[in-house]
């Protein structure tokens, strides 16, 4: 009888709100997710201009209640090597081309696609402070693999701040004074920074 696939749907339910995307930010890495919850086949079909724009402009409004008032934001293929010139696929030139295309045209700084295997390392070093990730693994391996106890899941799109950990809820350790807090003090401490700004919904 839950409203959505997880937490994030839900709570957008609650708020009323059908655009929300989730964003994992972390203390090397923030990675914004064009989609989630969704089975690869159909994250495939979610790889479109408008929906990849909007996705930055979510991102963008978190980063700005962040203090990151100009944004650099790389976005990722979604095939290997960003499909080469097309060799692997022709989502990149059919939808993300466009997409980075129209997002200069607002006047945001972002470059894409982009090789989805180097990406990441390229904002760790400093290059961008965000990454458009095409579908839940994507992001997901790599802030993880690089934070797992640091990165906090945001809400991107809600008329609140949402903020909560970004592991599973570890059913399997309630009860057991075994779960580590760490997630969700980085959590709650993000949720502050970000309570600072004003809320501007983009």
């Amino acid at each position: 009888g839950i409203v959505g696939a997880g937490h994030t749907e839900f709570i957008a339910h609650l708020c009323d709100v059908a655009d929300v995307r989730l964003m994992l930010v972390g203390p090397r890495l923030r990675v914004i997710h064009v989609s989630a919850h969704v089975s690869l086949r159909d994250a495939l079909n979610l790889v479109r201009q408008g929906r990849i724009v909007r996705t930055m402009e979510l991102g963008i409004a978190v980063l700005r209640r962040l203090g990151i008032a100009r944004p650099r934001i790389g976005v990722a293929g979604v095939n290997p090597h960003a499909s080469d010139s097309g060799l692997f696929g022709n989502e990149e030139e059919r939808e993300i081309v466009p997409a980075v295309a129209q997002a200069r045209r607002l006047g945001f700084r972002v470059e894409g696609p982009l090789s989805p295997d180097t990406v990441f390392l390229r904002a760790t070093e400093g290059e961008f402070d965000l990454v458009v990730a095409m579908y839940h693994d994507q992001g997901h391996i790599a802030a993880k693999t690089l934070g797992f106890a640091e990165a906090v899941n945001v809400t991107a799109g809600l008329p609140i701040i949402r903020t909560s950990v970004d592991h599973g809820t570890a059913f399997d350790l309630v009860g057991k004074n075994q779960a580590d807090s760490k997630n969700m003090k980085y959590a709650i401490l993000l949720a502050g920074q970000m309570a600072r700004r004003p809320v501007r919904q983009p």
